[in-house]
């Protein structure tokens, strides 16, 4: 059931709203700005439901901060108002607004506009999800990995916690393809990142398809020597998927693996230390590849075998 917030000081108003909705939502209700800013927070809402005047911060207020958050700009948010001139409606739907609903309102002209906008609000997510994955594995494709590495960074460097970047290549796999053919290595492509992603169930881990058959992960909060072991029980699931290879390269597919940790600071930069994964994952193949190469927090290079 999708939630919708109502934030509205009075209680009656509110409680005749919720008596529209409550038997297609889940309704909360707040009776100050500031509760309802605190609720967007800390819960997912489809839609608000916003009055305009109200005590100190006003609708118009909330409305402007709830743009300017990165986690709530993206709600919709419907104004109740018994402000009719347009001067009014006009600055809301500048600050963002989806629509109004004027006092006294009609339930059934409530239920529409509510309606209306939450269809339209989970289409749009849907479109941003899909956006966002690889349509051939289901992992996050590497838009999504620019996205969020940038935002778990700054997290990593505001929090002064170590930040692993690893980057995974299957071997050999142009001679894959060409001995068993390309449907053949989507299908290897898929059970090698669904064997990563399985491994990765942390909601700090992150794994993305970055293309081709290279992938990019990242741990957030574990040490070297954690990081390290990790991937290097990765290498060994996907090598015990036992997927059939060209026996003159290897008897099964296999990944190589090339990792950092760092505690980052505002003077580095994550593309330098996906570059540095990078020059690991080259070495981890330059020693014969079905191995992890790692960077310690000194930049002291650990070889798998």
């Amino acid at each position: 059931m999708e939630k919708v917030l109502i934030v509205d000081d009075s209680p009656v108003q509110a409680a005749r709203l919720k008596a529209i909705l409550d038997t297609d939502y889940e309704i909360t209700i707040a009776q100050t700005a500031e509760e309802g800013l605190q609720y967007v927070k800390g819960e997912d809402f489809s839609l608000i439901l916003l009055d305009v005047v109200m005590p100190g911060m006003d609708g118009f207020m909330l409305l402007k901060k709830l743009q300017e958050e990165v986690i709530t700009q993206s709600v919709p948010v419907i104004l109740i108002t018994s402000l009719s001139d347009t001067r009014n409606e006009y600055k809301g739907l500048m600050l963002g607004a989806v629509d109004y609903i004027s006092k006294p309102f009609h339930p059934l002209i409530v239920k529409a506009r509510v309606n209306t906008h939450i269809k339209l609000y989970k289409y749009r997510k849907q479109v941003e999800y899909q956006s966002k994955i690889d349509q051939l594995t289901g992992i996050a494709n590497r838009r999504q990995h620019d996205h969020y590495s940038a935002v778990k960074w700054k997290e990593a460097i505001r929090l002064q916690v170590p930040f692993s970047v690893c980057m995974i290549d299957i071997d050999h796999f142009k001679a894959y393809n060409d001995t068993f053919g390309h449907p053949a290595g989507d299908r290897t492509i898929v059970s090698v990142a669904q064997m990563i992603s399985s491994h990765l169930q942390r909601s700090t881990d992150f794994v993305a398809r970055y293309g081709g058959e290279e992938f990019v992960a990242f741990l957030f909060g574990d040490h070297a020597d954690k990081a390290f072991e990790h991937l290097k029980k990765i290498r060994r699931e996907v090598e015990n998927l036992h997927i059939p290879h060209d026996p003159a390269t290897a008897e099964w597919v296999t990944i190589s693996v090339g990792g950092v940790t760092i505690i980052p600071r505002m003077e580095h930069a994550y593309a330098s230390y996906l570059k540095i994964a990078d020059t690991m994952l080259y070495d981890a193949k330059k020693f014969g590849r079905n191995m992890t190469v790692w960077a310690n927090e000194k930049m002291e290079q650990w070889k798998e075998k």
